[in-house]
């Protein structure tokens, strides 16, 4: 790609593209051609027209042939397109782009910025929508060299203060992480805190995780508009910062700055990682006030945030309610309804959209699969898993083998699960092998589970759970020695171990929980509730499961150590702060202990209260004493 200078430097520099080149003869024709291809919706269409034209020898009229390359790449024809344009004689500036942008558009990077390197050896000079194009390219493939290259270029064809090149130039750069350069491109911009460049800095900015850097970006624009306050608001989402980016949305509410559907797609995936129902609610009140439209992907969000917020039912109502369902929207409510361990609606609804003619996805497989494991269904899992190929034509990824370990794991068969991860034609990763080690510290296989966790810690790709999970299997058969080895060497590793967190809804106001907690507010009142709740369940029967307690301590510092746990404490500041007979919905980042499952069905039943629990692996529906899980989680 070292020719671009050479090349460029043939021509006179000139801002305006070179002419498509003469009228050809026939102009009624031509329009007719050009109306006809605008309202294809089918390749067959074009290629019914495409003949007539070369029937009428007209192959090779430069608007015709342009209109053939961008519609047929519109309908996700691109390869027919190249064809026509390899067939093209003499090219022009805007049949290349057409190419490039169809290239582009299917991620076809390498691809488009070839043809944009073969445009300039044809001594072509490029025009901002070629370069915007090839832009676009080399910052999604990460070419920084190409794209340094055709940054001189621009500057040689005197288009460096053209806004749209500019806006590419900064994004190019952001995304190689250069942002030297992007801020210098982005300095140079004569629009004082230009909006829409600013906005291009702050997406670069959260890609890489520079959020401070965002925020600084942010803050400088004097007038946001809903875009920029967007990209910030999914900015904190896809760096986890979930509070912040309901924070940002409520400022954006008191800026009067009305948000759009990616607003309230992302707003709504914050609402369901932090599992904030009450705003969650609010936000569709929100939606049916203006009237923004119940879309597929809006829909999918909708339902997804009321599955993930305890509310499975409205999430059940809201897909009903949807006019028109594709695959994304089925997604959403078959993985809702397995979280919620309602396996056989999952699989019911899983049966109804195949019957609509709606093809499943990977995705889909993965929800119904992990219906099948929650409810126990190993024989009809195993006829889903092997449906995907068969019937469907999809090849099993790493995440689906991971939902028949866990199936099987979980039913009680961890040597199956063995057998068949040795069996799979693809390496098993740390989730997989994690999920297989915690089905042998729960069905007590401590030797299998020891061979797993050896395989794990000799190829490095040991975290955390790997060593809490064996700790655990360790504690529960009484090798202290043996678990304090392992907490030895985890510390020796460097690796932390991931605190366990609960965090609550009241309010409209989050409140976090970590073990012991002594930071809320209220928490004299919390720990005396807890105190007066043991008192209450030791009279109902409870009895601490201490085997749980990864240290070789007393009994009563054990049972201690049970009582502090998150999600008890979070269930506690539920009950003093909520009137009688409200439900209480806990949010926890790990799996619920055994110890802390068996507290929570009796804290529902002496309180009467419905409490949901939202752990790593499901939801637990607890009311009277008993779990929706079945004890089986």
């Amino acid at each position: 790609m070292g020719c671009y200078t050479l090349a460029v430097a043939r021509h006179p520099v000139s801002v305006s593209p070179p002419n498509p080149g003469p009228k050809i003869k026939g102009e009624p024709y031509r329009k007719q051609t050009i109306s006809l291809l605008q309202n294809c919706k089918h390749i067959s269409q074009i290629q019914s027209i495409h003949a007539n034209i070369i029937r009428n020898g007209r192959e090779q009229d430069p608007f015709i042939v342009f209109e053939l390359i961008r519609i047929s790449s519109n309908l996700k024809f691109i390869d027919y397109a190249s064809r026509i344009f390899q067939h093209t004689h003499n090219p022009n500036v805007y049949l290349y782009t057409a190419l490039i942008d169809g290239l582009v558009s299917f991620r076809y990077y390498p691809d488009a910025i070839h043809i944009y390197c073969q445009m300039i050896n044809e001594s072509i000079l490029p025009d901002k929508y070629a370069l915007t194009s090839v832009l676009k390219a080399c910052g999604c493939l990460l070419a920084l060299r190409e794209g340094r290259e055709i940054h001189g270029q621009v500057l040689k064809l005197g288009l460096g203060s053209n806004r749209s090149i500019r806006l590419k130039l900064i994004e190019f750069y952001g995304k190689c992480n250069e942002f030297i350069d992007a801020l210098q491109v982005f300095d140079k911009m004569p629009e004082c805190n230009d909006v829409v460049a600013s906005t291009v800095m702050i997406t670069c900015y959260v890609e890489h995780g520079l959020i401070e850097n965002a925020i600084d970006a942010f803050n400088r624009v004097k007038i946001k508009d809903t875009v920029c306050w967007t990209a910030m608001i999914d900015g904190f989402v896809r760096n986890g910062k979930m509070s912040r980016a309901l924070d940002m949305f409520r400022e954006m509410q008191r800026d009067n700055v009305r948000p759009n559907e990616v607003t309230i797609v992302c707003v709504l995936s914050a609402c369901s990682q932090l599992g904030a129902l009450e705003l969650g609610r609010w936000v569709h009140s929100y939606m049916q006030k203006y009237q923004i439209k119940l879309n597929h992907i809006v829909g999918g969000a909708l339902i997804n945030m009321y599955s993930r917020c305890g509310d499975i039912d409205e999430a059940l109502r809201v897909f009903k309610e949807m006019k028109e369902r594709n695959v994304i929207t089925y997604n959403s409510i078959i993985g809702g309804l397995a979280m919620h361990g309602r396996s056989i609606e999952a699989i019911e609804m899983f049966q109804e959209m195949i019957s609509e003619g709606i093809r499943p996805s990977s995705v889909t497989f993965i929800g119904v699969l992990n219906a099948c494991s929650h409810g126990g269904l190993v024989d009809l899992g195993f006829e889903i898993f092997h449906s995907m190929t068969r019937d469907c034509g999809i090849k099993p990824q790493i995440e689906h083998y991971g939902c028949v370990v866990d199936l099987l794991g979980r039913a009680g068969h961890p040597e199956e699960a063995y057998d068949f991860v040795r069996s799979m034609n693809i390496e098993p990763d740390h989730i997989m092998l994690g999920a297989l080690l915690s089905a042998c510290k729960i069905h007590g296989k401590l030797e299998l589970g020891e061979k797993i966790a050896e395989r794990l810690l000799d190829c490095g790709d040991a975290d955390s759970g790997t060593y809490v999970l064996l700790s655990n299997a360790y504690a529960s058969s009484g090798k202290w020695k043996e678990a304090v080895q392992l907490r030895a060497k985890m510390k020796e590793a460097g690796i932390q171990k991931e605190p366990g967190c609960s965090s609550i809804e009241v309010n409209n106001e989050i409140h976090e929980f970590i073990l012991g907690d002594i930071r809320h507010p209220r928490r004299e009142e919390i720990y005396k509730k807890l105190e007066h709740l043991n008192q209450i369940l030791r009279l109902e029967g409870y009895s601490p499961s201490t085997e749980v307690v990864l240290h070789d301590i007393e009994d009563c510092e054990k049972e201690w150590a049970l009582a502090i746990h998150s999600e008890k404490l979070a269930i506690c500041y539920g009950l003093i702060s909520t009137k009688p007979c409200t439900t209480i919905m806990v949010v926890k980042n790990l799996r619920v202990c055994n110890d802390c499952h068996s507290m929570i069905k009796l804290i529902a039943k002496i309180t009467k209260r419905k409490i949901i629990v939202r752990d790593r692996n499901r939801f637990h529906h607890f009311e009277n004493g008993a779990c929706s899980c079945g004890d089986y989680w």
